[in-house]
């Protein structure tokens, strides 16, 4: 097992490659540049082709790529934001800890629903309760985040005001204290319901139809005659074994939340990586953009790897060969 994980890992390297000059080319292709919004009509242009020039942006796009990879790999120097005048690796590891607190709480709503919706559909199906459950897994599954996210943010952040509508803390909170977790925490609620309800869909369905095939099975019938109470045989031998489609997904669920929704951080103007990478897309800011992409493919790239591990854990049987 630890040499096709080895062997995983080594792939990642030319999939990775493949992928940064693809985004590179592309990114480079998109019309205007990181300076065109600099323009008024008393700047004299020719101050904008010197700092494109500075910033090596009239190079061919070969030799920007070169200059690019060349400094990740030997300097492990990501290049500097445009618009925010920083580190790219410092601008992202800041972001990257509001994502991963959203993330975190998003992952525990999207359990704490998922899993008790799916379990009672399945063990009472075709009463009322599983009726409402489908009918809720297909409102989630058809309405668009941002439209859900939009509705949220009308009803709870502008008309009610029970939560902030932008931003991830308030701002001249010391960090470090109980109000600072406060504040985030406070924050982070409706942006992590609205993804948490998006992404139960998966996750209810496939435990529903788990318990419902494993009603049938021959070791539930066994246990039934032998006289085990039927809350112990959904908990002890249903619910055990209608997890292995949920441990498949884990890893793909884990570094999905990880690189940051999109939507949901734009629309919530939350301060992480999805709406870091839409900015840097408006603006043209060529090497978050690119830095972001990367980060994105490897996680991606590390889920796949992650839920095949986490399936040789929850199931002995499987083995990666």
């Amino acid at each position: 097992m630890w040499k096709t994980i080895l062997r995983r890992v080594l792939l990642m390297i030319p999939q990775l490659a493949i992928l940064s000059v693809i985004v590179f080319v592309f990114g480079q292709m998109m019309p205007g540049d990181p300076f065109t919004g600099l323009i008024t009509p008393d700047m004299d242009p020719l101050v904008i082709e010197e700092i494109k020039e500075k910033n090596g942006l009239n190079e061919p796009i070969p030799v920007q790529y070169k200059n690019w990879i060349v400094k990740i790999l030997r300097d492990g120097d990501f290049g500097r934001s445009y618009t925010y005048k920083m580190p790219v690796a410092t601008l992202i590891g800041e972001r990257a800890k509001n994502t991963l607190w959203l993330s975190l709480l998003t992952l525990i709503l999207t359990y704490l629903i998922a899993i008790p919706l799916g379990i009672y559909s399945g063990r009472y199906q075709n009463s009322h309760l599983d009726k409402a459950v489908i009918v809720y897994n297909f409102v989630s599954y058809a309405i668009p985040s941002f439209i859900l996210a939009l509705i949220f943010l009308l009803i709870f952040g502008y008309r009610l005001g029970w939560f902030p509508t932008t931003g991830s803390v308030e701002i001249g909170i010391p960090k470090g204290t109980f109000a600072y977790f406060r504040s985030r925490l406070h924050y982070m609620i409706l942006p992590a319901i609205t993804a948490a309800i998006l992404r139960t869909t998966g996750t209810i369905q496939y435990l529903r139809n788990e318990v419902i095939d494993a009603k049938t099975q021959d070791y539930v019938k066994t246990a039934r005659s032998k006289g085990v109470p039927t809350n112990k045989v959904y908990t002890h031998h249903i619910f055990r074994n209608s997890l292995l489609p949920i441990a498949a997904f884990f890893g793909f669920t884990i570094t999905g939340l990880l690189s940051g929704s999109v939507f949901i951080e734009t629309i919530f103007s939350y301060s992480g990586m999805g709406e870091l990478f839409i900015t840097s897309i408006n603006s043209r800011d060529y090497a978050v953009m690119n830095t972001l992409v990367l980060l994105f493919g490897f996680l991606t790239l590390t889920g796949s790897l992650l839920s095949d591990i986490i399936m040789t854990i929850v199931d002995p049987r499987i083995r990666i060969e």
